[in-house]
């Protein structure tokens, strides 16, 4: 029989409100319009989980997945094809979903809510035989906790911290919380232990290192984990997030405990996700779409241009700053320089791009003319709106200018469904990870889970 935690304190608090709401959440609540936006940023992710699965690092932490965990077990491991139990095919999937840089991310929090959503309540619906309704309310807890807290630890936070693996942690408690049934007050110990493990330095982007599927694999595996202890009685901070010694005393110097609680339960922050058109970090799409309008709009070609100034907010320079000489494919997506190339050569900064550019002569002979400049207008706008600005030098002697207050794939410029399920068939027959005919069968079964009484295997075994 599973054990009851001790009572948490009853004063209210930012951090037991926000796991009174994770706990409370009910399919009935939630309006459609967010359903179906779940349901998009499903298919999404684990197209984006395909298109990942045949990379080194998720290979390597595949490996470690299969030497460490069960040989078998009711849990999908996408990437694998197989069985195992929920906290590998989590860790594994998680991975999996960040690394092509094209799962989605919420602007205000500068949070990637799919990668550590996703996996573990779909590894635990599998598990535990919930029907679809289940997933889709437990992922969207997932998602209005993690968004809240990034938005609660701020600017300075992000600056150093990577979002996706601090508060992705908390939101992959909450997720996987909700899908387990517990109450407020063990949904808040689980919310203790999953701060406590919360971790994700931006450092390993000047080696080139593989840490950032770590951050997804581990904050989606002890996120679990935490809401599993939980259960069983396991007992965390009570204040884990705004407390003295908490999250934002340690990771924030600008941390606003009032948005912990914003508008729940009325304020879906769901929908304002952007899902990414560029296969690469965030930080480089509203540049790579102003370049886009100013080429469009002047009928350049990249033979035209001379230099491209990208006017950028302060978290930009911060994240793709120290990229200035990218020696991995990865490490080439958080290069403005590299992103720009891309677009002016070819149009398109897809996979197949990044793959081909590490080689190419020619983009990094364009990356050495792009510069990245703060802008105080884009700054001050940021992280709420992500404003593209390109200034354009031309080498017959025009200086040419470009504005984009909404790049693709942003809530007021988003992708429609055709446009989602077209992009899901790109990614997941990327490399071989699923035929056409897979991928179009996922497409069905997501489109359908609300009325799927039970979370079965989504593709064929290996």
């Amino acid at each position: 029989m599973t054990a009851t935690a001790p009572a948490a304190a009853r004063a209210t608090h930012p951090s037991a409100e926000l796991a009174a709401f994770a706990a409370g959440l009910r399919f009935e609540q939630i309006p459609p319009a967010v359903l179906r936006r779940t349901e998009d940023l499903l298919l999404d992710c684990l197209a984006s989980i395909l298109a990942g699965a045949r990379t080194r690092p998720v290979q390597a932490i595949e490996r470690y997945a299969v030497a460490m965990g069960p040989q078998s077990g009711p849990s999908e491991m996408l990437t694998a094809r197989r069985g195992t139990s929920p906290v590998f095919a989590a860790m594994v999937n998680a991975a999996a979903a960040h690394v092509v840089e094209q799962d989605d991310v919420h602007n205000g929090s500068v949070f990637h809510p799919a990668a550590v959503v996703f996996p573990p309540v779909l590894a635990l619906a599998q598990a535990l035989g919930r029907s679809g309704k289940d997933l889709l309310t437990a992922a969207v807890a997932g998602y209005e906790v993690g968004i809240r807290i990034g938005e609660f630890l701020g600017r300075s936070h992000y600056k150093v911290f990577h979002t996706t693996g601090t508060a992705g942690t908390v939101a992959a408690a909450a997720a996987a919380g909700r899908l387990l049934g517990l109450d407020a007050n063990v949904m808040l110990h689980a919310f203790g232990s999953a701060g406590t493990q919360a971790a994700g330095l931006w450092e390993f982007l000047r080696d080139a290192a593989d840490s950032k599927q770590l951050h997804t694999a581990k904050a989606a595996s002890s996120g679990l984990a935490a809401a599993w202890l939980a259960r069983e009685g396991f007992t965390g901070a009570q204040r884990i997030l705004e407390g003295p010694q908490g999250m934002a005393a340690g990771m924030s110097s600008d941390a606003d405990p009032a948005r912990l609680t914003d508008r729940l339960g009325e304020r879906w922050a769901l929908v304002e996700t952007s899902f990414k058109y560029h296969a690469s970090c965030r930080h480089t799409h509203p540049a790579a779409d102003a370049l886009q309008e100013a080429m469009r709009a002047n009928g350049l070609r990249a033979d035209d241009i001379e230099r491209v100034v990208a006017h950028v907010h302060q978290g930009a320079i911060d994240v793709l700053g120290p990229v200035t000489d990218p020696r991995t494919v990865h490490q080439s997506k958080f290069s403005m320089g590299t992103v720009l190339a891309l677009i002016a050569r070819g149009g398109r900064a897809g996979l197949a791009e990044f793959d081909a550019a590490l080689q190419d002569p020619a983009v990094a002979e364009f990356r050495d003319r792009v510069e990245m400049r703060l802008d105080a207008d884009v700054d001050a706008a940021y992280p709420t709106r992500w404003i593209g600005k390109v200034t354009v030098h031309t080498r017959d002697g025009r200086e040419l200018h470009a504005r984009v207050d909404e790049p693709k794939g942003d809530p007021g410029n988003t992708l429609s469904r055709p446009e989602i399920e077209d992009k899901a068939l790109s990614l997941g027959t990327y490399a071989g990870a699923a035929t056409a005919d897979e991928v179009r069968g996922l497409i069905q079964t997501v489109w359908g889970l609300e009325r799927a009484e039970r979370v079965s295997a989504l593709l064929p075994s290996a």
